[in-house]
């Protein structure tokens, strides 16, 4: 009863967004919530991208968490003036027909807490003392990542799902993020792979930490990544992995790290192609254009039709 009374209250702050734009006739609307509280959290952000035909129907969708969400839509509230622009990815491989339309959920960063948002927690429990302390540094606090998880795969997604006009089921629901969200998206789809069936990994941090101050090919992160895959992977069960990497700027740190993510995935008997992808990018760095213009790849591969 305290579990769905606490639901209901919560359900009660999210009741009207704060600001609501509408779009282009034809390219969607947008439903902005500027503060969502979020327990043993910093207060969380919204944008919701509601794709053309929704409001026009009674249609159900399958839904994409997006972290990052003040970088998915307008340069104006991004932090470098440049976007994923995942609407337009979106609304082009939907006219393509090799996806269906979903329902976009951007989670704006906490700004400097975004570090310790997004950081795995079981892969920081695992690591050694010295490397948590340099994790400890970089966070400037708890490493919070669990209770996002549980705010990511309860209250937010049990709101959604009952705001909105989804399909909540596990096959129908996803997540991507890039760098420290990349982590987080591996994180959700291997600590609850009963609601996240697919997950895209974007140019993921692996060092974990500053690279500058990292080893450019640290045996304790190889191995730590790998039990980390090792002990939750499981088996693909009609799942979806997205994995890849740019090869400059930061990106150029994750080959080595990433390889070996790649073989443990082989070796637990997932079919590369089938139930997960890595790619490489040549040239590519580690920022929102290049994440922009790999984007409708990513979706026609992970959200692919069945």
């Amino acid at each position: 009863m305290r579990l769905l009374a606490l639901l209901t209250v919560l359900l009660a702050l999210f009741a009207a967004p704060l600001a609501a734009e509408d779009a282009a006739a034809d390219g969607g609307r947008f439903l902005e919530y500027e503060r969502v509280p979020a327990a043993g959290l910093p207060d969380q952000r919204l944008t919701i991208w509601l794709p053309p035909g929704y409001d026009a129907s009674d249609a159900r969708y399958p839904v994409l968490y997006m972290h990052d969400g003040h970088n998915l839509f307008d340069p104006a509230k991004s932090n470098f003036n440049k976007v994923w622009a995942a609407d337009k990815a979106m609304l082009s491989e939907v006219a393509s027909g090799k996806i269906e339309p979903h329902i976009i959920v951007g989670i704006w960063a906490p700004g400097r807490d975004r570090y310790r948002q997004y950081l795995p927690r079981s892969a920081y429990d695992a690591a050694s003392a010295p490397l948590r302390a340099q994790m400890d540094a970089m966070a400037g606090g708890e490493v919070i990542s669990d209770r996002y998880l549980d705010w990511l795969a309860g209250p937010l997604k049990s709101w959604v799902d009952t705001s909105f006009r989804t399909r909540p089921g596990r096959d129908d629901t996803a997540i991507i993020g890039s760098s420290m969200g990349g982590l987080m998206s591996c994180y959700a789809f291997l600590e609850r792979p009963q609601v996240f069936g697919r997950a895209g990994c974007v140019s993921s941090h692996w060092p974990a930490i500053d690279p500058a101050v990292a080893e450019a090919d640290n045996p304790e992160l190889k191995a730590l990544w790998d039990g980390w895959f090792a002990a939750r992977l499981g088996e693909p069960d009609g799942r979806r992995l997205w994995m890849d990497h740019g090869t400059a700027t930061l990106d150029a740190n994750y080959a080595h790290y990433q390889q070996v993510v790649d073989a443990r995935i082989a070796a637990e008997g997932w079919v590369k192609g089938r139930d997960w992808q890595s790619k490489v990018y040549q040239g590519a760095e580690h920022e929102e254009n290049a994440w922009a213009a790999r984007l409708p790849e990513i979706l026609d591969w992970l959200l692919a039709k069945d």
